[in-house]
């Protein structure tokens, strides 16, 4: 007769992996500057030589202005330094150029490869929480935005030294040219200050609503048949675009922050320039200054109020902290922490030991006390959102449980090394996404590769081998000239599940897409001709669930009975589950 569960409350897992330490988006930040340090470091020393030279500029143009009034032999040597000045300034500013793309590059470059790494590292766990659409903006849009960090950083002494070093100029002429200056100056801090605050909190709505528009177009383009198939395209298009007012309404409310940053700057750098010339001119009047301190000063009181350079410099770091943020994230998800064990001899026995699995804060599995000895073939079973796939993922840890252990011939799947636990367990899915630039490359992909004898075995295992030679070079033919049916590329999917069994198989949903003769050809394969000792099915079918040696019937997250499909077929409850009275 079937076992009924009588399971209760689940042991905290030990071995679980330790608690992950995210990182705030100025970490990250901070991280590719230091990765970029070389060339930001050069491009520094360029921006703040090139404002050097602009520093002394005005100051050789006033003196070289005295003494051409003055009629002085010494003129010349002062004009040669000018334009010395200007010559070096545009030298520096290009190598700046040239250093800025330089460090851009190199920093967007190690934000992608590391957030891609750890996607890779976490698994499913961001999928589960992050939109793929999402992410891709995440890995492209948001790692361009965050890698101005590096070179704004670099260039934060220069950009501060031209009006810092302008008003000590002013100072140097004379001290009331830099008290008229200075009597403005809190306007111009508050001025900034608003800026980068409602900048910032425009940035990071903005790249918020991108992701979420790129996250329904994934999964419109994913789902493109079905639309057409229900002729909703107009409906998903609408869906696909819903945010697109919110965009707008952020976009054009960064444009009026900085106009209306613009707008003040514009009557705010005036005056204090018309104010700085006015005192000049008083004190050129009372022979304190000469005509060459004036023109300097007027050029000084220019270099003061750079506005337009500190906005956009400011604008630029905002930017890059919000996208900073959006990326710490998803490098806030946990990566999947390996142990260092090799795994024993054994028959393949997986054991799962008061399992339960919470998601988006609802338990989808509690108490699972199941043994699949090894050698033998387990069916999952059980009404939609029973938690069928979740313990499918438990079983091959794609997934931690919250709770209990799941263990293979004794040992933790934790306490595995990474190359043991994927050499061990195959995993077969409904819809598989098939990696690689041949199609015998996508079957052979693993941990190892398995060999082109191991991989046509596979495909004629999973039915596939007749379809897979008549395509236009077989097993060499390109993944993207190789269009297929969901039914092909489950077979495709199983193949390569085949070629890398271990001591467990795990098929979630695997042959849904599978017609029934060809299912039955693969049921045959697999109990006799796959590698794999212990197979873990998720069945929708009855015929499925009735090639097994037992069933685990699931309902509501528990385990609701264990047996061989022919005693549970007695019971109504479990007929229903596939439809059957």
């Amino acid at each position: 007769m079937p076992r009924r569960s009588t399971t209760g409350g689940a042991a905290p897992a030990p071995g679980r992996a330790p608690v992950h330490a995210a990182p705030d988006g100025d970490r990250v930040l901070r991280g590719a500057v230091r990765q970029a340090a070389a060339p930001a470091a050069v491009l520094g020393l360029a921006t703040l030589l090139s404002a050097g030279a602009g520093l002394l500029l005005p100051a050789a143009l006033g003196r070289a202005l005295d003494l051409l009034l003055a009629r002085d032999p010494g003129a010349g040597r002062h004009v040669a330094l000018c334009a010395a000045l200007i010559c070096g300034a545009a030298a520096l500013d290009a190598v700046a150029d040239l250093l800025g793309g330089t460090t851009a590059a190199r920093s967007t470059a190690y934000l992608r490869h590391r957030l891609l790494r750890h996607v890779l590292a976490a698994g499913p766990r961001v999928t589960a929480r992050t939109a793929p659409g999402d992410l891709v903006t995440r890995l492209v849009g948001n790692t361009a935005d965050a890698a101005a960090a590096p070179a704004t950083v670099a260039t934060a002494a220069a950009t501060a030294a031209g009006p810092l070093g302008a008003v000590a100029a002013l100072g140097i002429i004379s001290p009331w040219l830099a008290a008229a200056f200075l009597a403005g100056a809190p306007l111009l801090f508050l001025l900034l200050r608003s800026f980068a605050r409602a900048s910032g909190d425009c940035a990071a709505r903005y790249q918020r609503i991108q992701g979420d528009i790129a996250g329904r177009l994934a999964e419109a383009v994913t789902g493109a048949r079905t639309i057409a198939a229900a002729g909703t395209a107009g409906r998903e298009r609408a869906r696909v675009l819903a945010p697109l007012g919110g965009l707008s309404r952020q976009g054009h409310r960064m444009w009026r922050v900085q106009g209306r940053a613009g707008a003040r700057a514009v009557t705010l750098v005036p005056l204090l320039q018309i104010t700085v010339l006015a005192v000049a001119g008083v004190l050129l009047s009372g022979g304190r200054i000469s005509v060459g301190d004036l023109l300097a000063a007027s050029r000084y009181a220019v270099l003061a109020t750079g506005i337009g350079m500190l906005t956009g410099r400011i604008g630029a770091l905002v930017r890059a902290r919000a996208a900073g943020r959006r990326i710490a994230e998803v490098l806030a998800v946990p990566p999947v922490r390996h142990g260092g064990l090799p795994l024993p001899p054994g028959p393949g026995t997986l054991e799962l030991r008061g399992v339960g699995a919470v998601r988006d804060g609802r338990p989808v599995l509690s108490g699972i006390d199941l043994v699949v000895p090894g050698g033998t073939s387990l069916a999952v079973v059980g009404r939609s959102g029973s938690g069928k796939s979740v313990l499918a993922a438990l079983a091959g840890r794609l997934a931690d449980p919250d709770t209990g252990t799941v263990a293979l011939d004794g040992v933790p799947l934790p306490a595995l090394s990474h190359d043991a636990l994927r050499g061990a367990v195959g995993h077969a899915f409904e819809r598989p996404a098939l990696l690689g630039a041949t199609v015998g490359d996508a079957l052979a992909l693993g941990v190892t590769d398995p060999g082109r004898e191991a991989v046509v075995a596979a495909a004629r295992a999973a039915c596939a081998d007749g379809f897979v030679r008549r395509l236009p070079e077989g097993y060499d033919t390109p993944r993207a000239a190789a269009p297929l049916s969901g039914g092909e590329a489950q077979r495709l999917g199983l193949a390569r599940a085949f070629a890398h069994a271990g001591r467990v198989l795990v098929l979630d949903d695997a042959t849904s897409g599978l017609d029934s003769p060809t299912e039955r050809e693969v049921g045959r394969a697999l109990a006799h001709d796959v590698a794999a000792r212990t197979r873990v099915v998720v069945a929708r079918r009855a015929s499925t669930a009735a090639r097994a040696d037992r069933v685990a019937w699931l309902e509501d997250g528990r385990l609701r009975a264990t047996g061989p499909h022919a005693e549970l077929w007695h019971l109504p409850e479990y007929r229903a589950v596939f439809g059957a009275d």
